[in-house]
């Protein structure tokens, strides 16, 4: 008896240190990830700041109604590459948007060998540097076809979007509480009812947001649309010609020689993380009512 009452006198008396040990541990783990967040934002703090010290002065109306100005002269815009981003965005929505939630819906209802090889290709080709994905379409599509178009950035944009929403929708679908769908076979809804009634309404607020992932992930890219859009003074909605995009006119007005242009550049990159920063508000106000009103 004295033997079992040592052993628990000294178990009580080991536990404040093992309490101060966690709480230690705790702490420190919580410095850490403090760390690290105050890291991600200062840089993206810092790159806001650059941005907006050097191009702010430069941003003004005739940036986002003129066209690029010729060769060495003042006074051009944006306005070809903000309509031409615009456009092949939304090609590329209505390519990688129905694509990406399809196969997550199919990875998520599916079994087996087959299932497990779309979940590895997606993660491959979400690993695929950007430029790759454009070099395929300017072999499949460009070259065949002789001209450069609008049409095929759409698609180059629209396939680096398919394994964003793929994956992202799949784990939203997978956070989707079980018993909705036990509730849903119980009342005689079939699998397919149950998906499109319940278990995609439960989760469209973290399918909203990752759409609006993949979308600010393709806006910024200039590398696929240098093989497919490859850009255009003139300015032109036509889908089968060459077109301009935002990212384009960064990368080429950066490189320029003349300071007009790299001050246009520094306004672009203003306006496209205006527009992508806008976006995500939007999709946040819209998501965040919704889940208000449904509690």
């Amino acid at each position: 008896m004295s033997t079992a009452i040592n052993g628990s006198n000294k178990s009580l008396s080991r536990r404040p240190a093992q309490i101060l040990n966690r709480q230690i541990y705790s702490s420190f783990v919580l410095g850490l990830t403090a760390l690290a967040t105050a890291i991600a934002v200062g840089a993206l703090l810092m790159v806001l700041g650059y941005l907006l010290v050097k191009g702010f002065g430069s941003l003004n109306l005739n940036v986002l109604t003129k066209g690029p100005a010729p060769e060495g002269m003042t006074g051009g815009g944006l306005r070809n590459g903000i309509i031409g981003s615009a456009i092949m965005i939304g090609l590329a929505s209505l390519i990688g948007i129905p694509i990406g939630v399809l196969g997550a819906i199919y990875q998520i209802e599916a079994k087996g060998r087959f299932a497990w090889t779309i979940r590895f290709l997606t993660d491959v080709l979400n690993g695929i540097p950007s430029v790759v994905i454009g070099v395929f379409i300017f072999v499949i599509v460009v070259g065949p076809t002789h001209r450069f178009s609008a049409l095929a950035g759409g698609l180059a944009l629209g396939i680096l979007m398919v394994p964003t929403v793929m994956r992202t929708t799949e784990e939203i679908l997978r956070l989707v509480p079980n018993s909705l769908r036990e509730g849903s076979f119980g009342l005689g809804a079939s699998r397919w009812r149950t998906m499109v009634s319940v278990i995609l309404p439960a989760a469209k607020n973290g399918i909203i947001t990752g759409i609006m992932l993949a979308i600010a992930r393709i806006s910024g890219e200039t590398a696929p649309l240098l093989y497919t859009a490859f850009g255009n003074n003139m300015f032109s909605t036509k889908l089968y010609k060459p077109i301009d995009a935002l990212p384009l006119n960064i990368y080429v007005d950066a490189q320029s020689p003349y300071p007009s242009d790299n001050h246009l550049a520094l306004a672009g990159a203003i306006i496209l993380i205006s527009m992508i920063f806008i976006l995500s508000l939007l999709t946040r106000i819209t998501t965040g009512k919704q889940f208000v009103d449904e509690k």
